[in-house]
């Protein structure tokens, strides 16, 4: 490949200015993106627009914003251009604010007290890619490692929005007597703020996300976001997130679809999650059907909140952190499960839902926790 006049041409076209849009170029060659990266360096004392270029070893690909983006040149050179696509968190449809409860009727529902004598979620850990997290809050102080902030790397991945702070306290909240306790209290979650205060997103840095949680070594990455359309990068680096290991829980949408999902939680490698109410029903907003693997509380789920508060939330995205918590939960005392077998056990076990929406068998329940660790329970209650 001759990179001179690769990294020439990516000098000419890249936009500072980000207004021509982003893209994503892939590598189908994994020597030839290594050697890209190693003459990007040398050629950024040339080129200065190539400092914008951001990298993921992960997919193998290059981050920027280009004017004209010539396919077929790129092509010739074994390259795959894509439009660098927007995503949004999977805000909620209801909001208020409400004061804290000890333990939350989601935490509840799924059974996790029932289990905390045999797994808390003790040292799983989580990555939250998403808005950040309220590092002041008095229910997340011994639930939150350092994280990243993608959007401004020298800072902690700080919270302006609420979303991922709501999404960290059902998972790991351990605030006792004066806050809430979420369901695996004893996991660790590493905020990844991939989202501005907006709620908004693009591909490339959800991309960079997961690469930082393969790198960090996460267990579980909970990924409470979607879009319609499909990403075949983001595919690409979901797949190889899930082949290292990683269980990847996405929330299906809240656009009250009976057949589809929205991605990522689309693809087979993630776990995909639907939401249910009070009385273990499918929530009125909820995407369901066919690309559902479970589904768990998502309506009124009262979690931890900006300014160390509380609010009420439902959205599918507040169903997936339940998901999430009930993994490590069950991680923490299976560590050497694989996610094809996390995914197995969970529908397996699964809270049968109300008999009119459960038509058929192999139609996914509600998460359970009791269920999910039952071999644990059992072996602890005969001890």
């Amino acid at each position: 490949m001759d990179y001179a006049k690769l990294l020439r041409l990516l000098s000419n076209s890249i936009d500072t200015s980000g207004k021509s849009g982003r893209h994503i170029v892939r590598f189908l060659q994994p020597d030839h993106y290594n050697e890209c990266l190693s003459q990007l360096l040398k050629y950024r004392r040339i080129y200065p627009a190539l400092r914008s270029i951001r990298s993921s070893s992960l997919l193998q690909a290059l981050f920027c914003s280009l004017r004209y983006p010539d396919s077929t040149f790129f092509e010739e050179l074994g390259l795959l251009v894509e439009s660098d696509s927007t995503i949004s968190v999977h805000s909620s449809a209801s909001s208020s604010k409400e004061r804290a409860t000890d333990i939350p009727w989601g935490v509840k529902r799924i059974g996790a007290p029932e289990v905390w004598s045999v797994s808390t979620g003790y040292r799983i850990r989580i990555g939250v890619i998403d808005t950040g997290a309220d590092y002041s809050h008095p229910d997340l102080r011994y639930s939150l490692g350092r994280g990243i902030h993608l959007l401004n790397r020298a800072s902690l991945p700080h919270d302006d929005n609420g979303h991922g702070t709501h999404i960290a306290g059902t998972i790991a909240a351990a605030g006792g007597a004066q806050g809430m306790i979420g369901v695996a209290p004893r996991s660790l979650i590493y905020p990844v703020k991939a989202f501005d205060h907006n709620g908004s997103a693009f591909v490339s840095d959800i991309i960079l996300g997961i690469d930082w949680c393969v790198r960090s070594r996460m267990n579980i990455i909970n990924m409470s976001f979607g879009m319609k359309s499909t990403s075949q990068a983001l595919k690409n680096v979901v797949r190889k997130a899930n082949e290292a290991g990683i269980v990847i829980v996405a929330s299906s949408g809240n656009d009250k679809k009976q057949r589809t999902a929205d991605y990522p939680a689309k693809y087979a490698q993630t776990i995909s999650v639907g939401a249910t109410n009070r009385d273990g029903k499918i929530a009125s907003f909820s995407n369901s059907g066919p690309y559902i693997d479970i589904y768990a509380p998502g309506e009124k789920i009262t979690s931890s909140w900006l300014g160390g508060g509380h609010r009420e939330m439902s959205g599918t995205s507040m169903a997936t952190s339940h998901v999430s918590g009930a993994i490590a939960l069950l991680l923490a005392a299976r560590p050497n499960l694989t996610p094809g077998e996390i995914k197995r056990r969970l529908r397996r076990t699964a809270r049968p839902l109300s008999t009119s929406q459960a038509r058929a068998r192999s139609r996914p329940g509600e998460v359970s926790a009791v269920r999910l660790l039952r071999g644990k329970i059992e072996r602890r209650g005969q001890g």
